[in-house]
């Protein structure tokens, strides 16, 4: 296969230039200007984007236990119709990847019906719990590619220190959420105007900073590495890059609506702007794109949460958390952001692709010869409005309902094969 003529991107070797991929045997073979590679399928790229696929580290697929909010059939299509080639499924409160036996059942799943690679994340504790570790040895055994108990903070600093200790033993990387469930109580969105103007409790950033607090002394103290995932505000900003400028092993995570919203979208007590954590100020969104765009956070997970139509349509403060957001993810972020001149197109990249693969120790996310060809091709100025009943995904929890969006990809290949072809899912 050779991928003819485009602008190939790739940030893990600092390539942004007209140039040529081939691939052999499901691997990339080379990257250059004017390939000639006789008797090999030409796919055109020209006016294209040539990037390494997008990886998610943080995706709900729901399966088993909740197959009405989403499938891994349903998952992995909605991945590469967002120009994924890879996603590393969380734990839900329905399906706990706290033992060997779910985490074999989700590989088997998506050797089967995935589309796009699935990389099953383990739970931290027992049940997602916060009390009793999991059995970390056994999960990775299993094929766990890291721990995380998701949306389910380890508010116990001696549970999370154990975890941090035994973690390492078996290279599990450790994704804590930082929140503090005691100072946020029973919140439903960012504490501000808005949420007192709504009459709604609210979730104050203090709450998450206090645990980031807590993770980067960890990481400092115990020498270990910890993926903070994700965050929110302005000030947990500042502690990372306090811990990062002097030497501490620290990463962390935004998502695509923390980056564009803000909690003004929860005016109207519009359910699909209630995600966890809670979308907050400008202030705090400005504070975010610039920590991606000068690399003090480093990854943008999608969070992908689809919700039933019964879990979003009812009063704000029962509604469930999360967007669906495998189709979006990129398209929106481009449209906000680069468009727009407040993130570059190498650092939206970076963060979809090379960053995520190495918070998971992954080779994944770049086109260097001899990696697995994960490629997505993009169209950039293919114009596009979200329709959200027209979604692969179960879910239809998207506030970008309705928005006029561009960039979305032309072609998606997985180990050299395609998965995607002019914008079409093609297996």
């Amino acid at each position: 296969m050779l991928l003819k003529g485009g602008r190939v991107l790739d940030p893990s070797n600092d390539l942004d230039s007209p140039a040529d991929v081939l691939i052999e045997r499901g691997l990339v073979a080379r990257v250059g200007p004017d390939i000639a590679a006789k008797g090999a399928e030409v796919f055109d790229c020209s006016g294209l984007l040539v990037t390494p696929g997008l990886l998610d580290t943080k995706v709900h697929l729901n399966e088993p236990g909740r197959e009405d909010r989403e499938t891994i059939a349903t998952g992995t299509r909605a991945a590469a119709l967002g120009g994924y080639t890879a996603v590393a499924c969380r734990s839900t409160q329905e399906m706990v990847m706290d033992n060997q036996t779910v985490v074999q059942f989700i590989r088997r799943r998506a050797a089967r019906d995935g589309v796009v690679r699935v990389f099953p994340i383990g739970a931290v504790t027992r049940g997602m719990s916060g009390k009793e570790l999991a059995e970390l040895g056994e999960l990775a055994v299993a094929g766990a590619l890291a721990v995380s108990d998701d949306d389910h903070p380890v508010a116990d600093a001696a549970v999370m220190r154990r975890a941090l200790v035994y973690s390492r033993m078996f290279e599990l990387p450790v994704l804590s959420f930082p929140l503090d469930p005691e100072l946020a109580a029973d919140g439903v969105m960012h504490e501000g105007r808005t949420s007192t103007e709504l009459g709604l409790p609210g979730i104050p950033s203090i709450a998450e900073e206090v645990i980031a607090a807590r993770e980067v002394i960890f990481a400092d103290s115990l020498g270990c590495h910890v993926h903070l995932s994700p965050v929110s505000s302005a000030d947990t900003v500042d502690i990372i890059r306090y811990a990062r400028e002097r030497g501490v092993s620290l990463s962390a995570e935004v998502t695509p609506h923390n980056l564009l919203l803000t909690d003004a979208a929860c005016e109207g007590y519009d359910t699909n702007a209630k995600v966890s954590p809670p979308l907050r100020t400008d202030a705090d969104r400005r504070a975010l794109v610039g920590a991606v765009a000068d690399g003090t956070v480093s990854v943008i997970a999608s969070d992908h949460s689809p919700c039933t139509v019964a879990e979003k349509q009812t009063e704000f403060a029962r509604a469930a958390d999360g967007i669906a957001g495998l189709e979006t993810a990129f398209a929106a972020l481009y449209t906000g952001l680069v468009l727009t001149g407040e993130l570059p197109l190498e650092r939206l990249v970076r963060a979809m692709t090379a960053a995520p693969a190495k918070v998971l120790g992954l080779a994944l996310g770049s086109l260097t010869p001899g990696y697995p060809a994960d490629v997505t091709v993009w169209d950039l100025a293919g114009e596009w409005t979200v329709d959200v009943e027209a979604f692969a995904s179960k879910g239809r929890n998207n506030p970008f309902h309705g928005k006029r969006l561009k960039g979305r990809p032309a072609a998606v290949l997985v180990g050299g094969r395609f998965v995607l072809r002019n914008g079409e899912v093609a297996v």
